[in-house]
């Protein structure tokens, strides 16, 4: 059965190419294949590859010319799902999906920079997919004064986009501090890491649209499969 929360296909697509646009594989000026080879390279029907073409025309990120082609028009600050999403691939790039493990609402850790309004949190852990390959394991935690109630089934692949669209809680920019530190115990086996083991984590602080700090996290980063990465223009 196909998962009601993961967003449509032809976003999951033109979210992917955006990110290799970001890692810069595809480069300013590079004509994509032809539609039809494409979509078969992809896996994926022309008419969904067109649609995934169409929001990146949108995006001014492509442009068609007439009996030529689709040509790569790369910039900068292009809002996307994951425009806040800093982890890629080591070769680049990257298609984040989700994993939802557990979600509990409980009292916010004493360890964790200030956050929100009231003593509770909802405690979300995830394990994160880049190209379907085990990459980040994270523990968000969303102040409990946005929603009383979090449950799995409410999640969608991009938290940010449940938050905007369910919540009406719009994450304006975020703040990621790095540090290496212990996988926790509750790691599952898919995750490349064992617990105890040290490796790449960030404590990311989300600010909503009225600039109050919304959520703290923090994910542990494969570093055999990934690395987070920040650009700067």
């Amino acid at each position: 059965m196909p998962d009601r929360h993961a967003l449509p296909l032809y976003l999951q697509i033109s979210e992917m190419l955006i990110r290799d646009i970001n890692a810069g594989r595809l480069a300013d000026g590079v004509r994509l294949p032809p539609e039809r080879a494409f979509a078969q390279e992809l896996g994926i029907s022309v008419g969904t590859l067109r649609k995934a073409l169409e929001v990146l025309v949108q995006k001014g990120l492509l442009e068609r010319v007439q009996g030529s082609g689709n040509y790569i028009r790369a910039k900068v600050d292009v809002q996307a799902v994951y425009a806040f999403f800093r982890v890629e691939l080591l070769e680049g790039g990257g298609l984040p999906t989700a994993q939802v493990l557990d979600v509990t609402r409980m009292r916010k850790p004493d360890d964790f920079p200030a956050f929100g309004r009231g003593p509770e949190a909802h405690r979300i852990r995830r394990l994160r997919f880049l190209n379907k390959v085990p990459a980040i394991l994270e523990e968000i935690w969303l102040d409990a004064e946005y929603a009383p109630r979090v449950t799995r089934a409410d999640l969608s692949e991009s938290l940010y986009l449940y938050y905007r669209d369910k919540l009406g809680l719009t994450v304006r920019r975020v703040e990621d501090r790095m540090s290496v530190a212990e996988v926790p115990a509750w790691a599952p086996l898919a995750y490349g890491v064992a617990p105890g083991g040290l490796t790449l984590c960030a404590t990311r602080i989300s600010f909503d649209q009225e600039g109050r700090r919304a959520e703290v996290s923090r994910g542990w980063i494969d570093t055999s499969v990934a690395t987070y990465v920040a650009r700067l223009t």
